[in-house]
């Protein structure tokens, strides 16, 4: 049996690592020139950047690809657990450090904000409980298949639905247990990691502190590309056979109910099974231009994109960790202006990354590699080239002021990434990162399903589809996709 995926992203690797474990010939054709997607590298002038996620949750899940081969993870890549998962920088000049260890973390907040330890315990318990109540469902097992629902566990999880807390926002969630607006606004925050707006999108996203809080935040050595990359070697040695710089130009049906294979080149490629990690839209509208368009899906609201600097600092700061978080002060006024003026907040929070203080080779000596981001809409036609100037100015005032020092006499160097470029670069639409938004209570069940519900043999994964973007949704959609082929087979 033959099987080709379409992108080598994270979810791509994945996807093609667990149907060559299940006895495939797998091909990977990629438009780009190496493995990653969104998870790729930067580097200038001496300095390295991890170019897209920066972020690392539920290494198990990476793991795991390496145990189904039957190797040893930890002779392909290896983590440490962050002492400090982030630190959050904010107006009136305080400073709250998120330790990993939640007691640790909870005793921080006491001290800085008054809010009782207690109640940051409670917080992070209600999260581990929403997590364990709506995973098995909404994460590892396709929403779009009745088998899903006829399971014992998903029936116990239905009858306690309530739980769910999906009738009010995460911030209205927050506001509720929270009287100090700088917690209020550490845990809104989390809706940004699905490209959501925390004013809209449900509380049921309260599951999310619960992976970085409760199970916690890792660092890859040698910094977050090595994920990717070992995956990628992985692959290799499976007798994956990975096509880069080679564009797929059509998925090839044999009849109205049955993929036959992919055109590359104006050649068709046989294949028994195609798997789409490219997002859904480009996927309908360029590889499947003969098959009606689930239009109510593809129009959905696009999530949040990102603006990046990618800036080489000729000095330290021993102020930074390796995750950093500079807040608005008017955190509404933010999403406001994303969400409802498709524009960015003239004092937008600042998402500061540097991997140098991790792994010092990213960076010479005495110098740091900061990857500088804010949430912005998707392109829909912005002036970027202005709106990016506009940022940079906005950035650099707010950095300089709340780090008492003008960051722009230690810039030595700098390339930009917008929303334009990540579509272009990904085949993301729109330079969205992660899909449609989950700003409505129904959002899970409004992504795209992992499988064609028209032609057999045709699967997607990725972070445009079931369960979503980031890398841990991404690695959980190719589990997915290998469980429904091996049912389907």
């Amino acid at each position: 049996m033959k099987a080709v995926v379409i992108g080598a992203g994270i979810g791509g690797l994945a996807t093609a690592i667990r149907l060559r474990v299940q006895g495939y010939e797998v091909q990977v054709y990629e438009a780009g020139a190496q493995a990653g997607g969104k998870l790729n590298e930067l580097h200038l002038q001496g300095f390295r950047f991890d170019a897209g996620p920066s972020l690392f949750t539920l290494p198990e899940l990476v793991s795991e690809l390496f145990s189904l081969a039957g190797r040893e993870p930890g002779n392909y890549f290896s983590y440490e657990l962050l002492p400090e998962l982030c630190r959050y920088f904010f107006e009136d000049g305080s400073c709250i450090r998120a330790f990993s260890q939640p007691e640790a973390f909870a005793e921080e907040i006491e001290q800085k904000t008054g809010e009782s330890a207690a109640k940051v315990k409670k917080f992070l318990q209600k999260s581990q409980r929403l997590y364990e109540l709506t995973a098995h469902v909404f994460l590892h097992r396709s929403l779009h298949k009745l088998s899903t629902y006829l399971r014992a566990d998903t029936l116990r999880s239905m009858l306690r639905l309530h739980q769910l807390d999906a009738f009010r926002s995460m911030h209205q969630a927050n506001r509720s247990h929270f009287q100090d607006e700088r917690l209020v606004q550490m845990f809104d925050r989390f809706a940004t990691y699905n490209g959501s707006n925390p004013y809209r999108a449900p509380a049921t996203l309260n599951i999310i502190p619960h992976l970085e809080h409760n199970l916690g935040a890792f660092f890859p050595t040698g910094g977050m590309y090595r994920i990717a990359q070992s995956l990628y070697k992985l692959a290799c040695e499976l007798g994956v056979v990975f096509h880069f710089n080679h564009k797929v130009e059509q998925i090839v049906l044999a009849d109205s109910q049955q993929v036959k294979g992919v055109q590359v080149k104006q050649q068709v490629v046989p294949a028994d099974v195609v798997v789409s990690n490219m997002d859904i839209v480009p996927t309908y509208r360029k590889l499947l231009p003969q098959l009606s368009a689930p239009e109510k899906i593809l129009r959905q609201p696009r999530s949040s994109s990102a603006l990046i600097f990618y800036w080489g600092m000729n000095t330290t700061f021993d102020e930074l960790d390796v995750h950093n978080v500079f807040f608005s002060k008017q955190y509404e006024k933010e999403f406001e202006a994303v969400w409802e003026h498709q524009s960015i907040w003239h004092d937008p929070t600042v998402y500061l990354y540097v991997s140098a203080k991790k792994c010092p080779q990213d960076a010479p000596p005495g110098k740091e590699n900061w990857f500088v981001m804010i949430n912005v809409p998707p392109d829909t036609g912005q002036n970027w080239p202005a709106l990016a100037q506009q940022a940079r100015s906005s950035i650099i005032h707010k950095l300089s002021r709340m780090l008492g020092r003008d960051i722009s006499r230690h810039i030595v160097c700098e390339s930009v990434l917008d929303p334009p470029l990540i579509a272009s670069r990904t085949s993301s639409y729109q330079g969205a990162l992660y899909g449609n938004s989950s700003n409505n209570r129904w959002a899970a069940f409004l992504r795209h399903p992992n499988f064609s519900r028209r032609l057999k043999g045709l699967y997607f994964c990725g972070g445009s589809v079931h369960p979503g973007g980031g890398i841990p949704l991404c690695l959980l959609s190719a589990k997915i996709v290998g469980d429904l082929v091996a049912a389907d087979g």
